[in-house]
């Protein structure tokens, strides 16, 4: 039964059209696809924005503008009902290529190839998109333009492919069996990390990962942390500064949640909220508590997950503690005589 069809052929088809339309047409493209009561939600600083004009003026056109030719090159595509509330969403994982012509968010081009991560999530509604969360990882582009804005990171930001068995791109429905086991996966392991959280532990024991994770996991975290390759240095390079560094780890939910075959992704708005104690990512702790805005994307492979794609708005994170990393980028770096 070919359950995801129509929402994917719509979100196609809007794909090619935004690939083809100038940065000044990117709104008849939104007019055409999006419906009148359109919801975008994206990270700092574009935010939430009502409307087909607002998403354009404040994401799009700036976008294209910036990095000419761009192309979307993606490495997972799937839909499916929504865990939640049972909508139709669509989902699409992995980067937007161009030339970096024109300076992005006071970030100074360069004039060469340019890759930026993105997730983007479409719930789709008699037969148009009704609302989408697209996420993009800021600081990782600003690493590649040369301005990274952040310490040291405890893991490696490079251009990360897709899966290693080279098939997230579902443009046909995969078998519904094998998107429920691996949805039930990535819950069981979700409830036993907010289990960890609620008992106040700061640490995380191997074997509560090895319940869910192959041993020879990779994880491909946001600019700023990095990618990490096993269990041990996964736990080493990102899980342990993260616990170890937050207290007051709250879970809030997610907008979005669902599974096609072997995949299975999410959004929050927010997921989380933390307060740093000084140590994550490097930087002194505030005591002031912020909002995380995560996607995770998953590969299961077997009765594990193998791969993890995560975008984190780092960005805005930082900016509820005060500090705005890209307003101190452009005045540092690229600040008008």
């Amino acid at each position: 039964m070919a359950k995801y069809q129509e929402a994917k052929k719509i979100v196609r088809e809007y794909f090619d059209a935004m690939e083809k339309a100038s940065a000044e047409g990117a709104q008849d493209v939104l007019k055409k696809y999006m419906s009148e009561d359109y919801l975008w939600r994206g990270v700092y600083p574009f935010r939430e924005q009502k409307g087909i004009a607002a998403a354009a003026e404040t994401f799009w056109k700036p976008l294209k503008e910036s990095l000419s030719h761009m192309q979307r090159r993606m490495d997972i595509f799937i839909a499916g009902d929504n865990e939640i509330d049972g909508e139709q969403w669509v989902m699409s994982m992995g980067q937007f290529m161009g030339l970096f012509d024109k300076d992005f968010l006071g970030i100074r081009r360069t004039r060469k190839m340019q890759h930026l991560r993105y997730a983007e999530f479409s719930c789709v509604e008699n037969g148009k998109i009704t609302k989408t969360g697209l996420f993009v990882d800021l600081i990782g582009f600003m690493q590649e333009a040369g301005a990274n804005p952040m310490p040291p990171q405890t893991g490696n930001f490079f251009v990360y492919p897709g899966p290693r068995d080279h098939n997230g791109l579902l443009f046909e429905d995969a078998d519904p069996k094998e998107g429920v086991k691996t949805l039930e996966l990535v819950n069981k392991m979700v409830a036993d990390l907010d289990e960890l959280n609620k008992s106040g532990s700061m640490g995380c024991p191997p074997e509560v990962l090895e319940k869910a994770w192959a041993e020879d996991m990779i994880w491909y975290g946001p600019g700023g942390i990095g990618a990490s390759y096993t269990i041990p240095r996964y736990q080493e390079q990102h899980q342990l500064p993260f616990r170890n560094n937050l207290k007051g780890k709250t879970f809030n939910g997610h907008v979005c949640r669902f599974a096609e075959g072997n995949f299975a992704c999410f959004f929050g708005w927010p997921n989380l909220t933390n307060t740093p104690i000084g140590g994550f990512l490097g930087m002194p702790g505030g005591e002031v508590p912020a909002d995380m805005q995560v996607v995770d994307v998953y590969y299961r492979k077997g009765d594990k997950l193998s791969e993890n794609w995560v975008l984190i708005d780092l960005p805005y994170w930082l900016k509820q503690q005060g500090l705005d990393i890209l307003a101190r980028t452009e005045t540092i770096l690229n600040k008008a005589d």
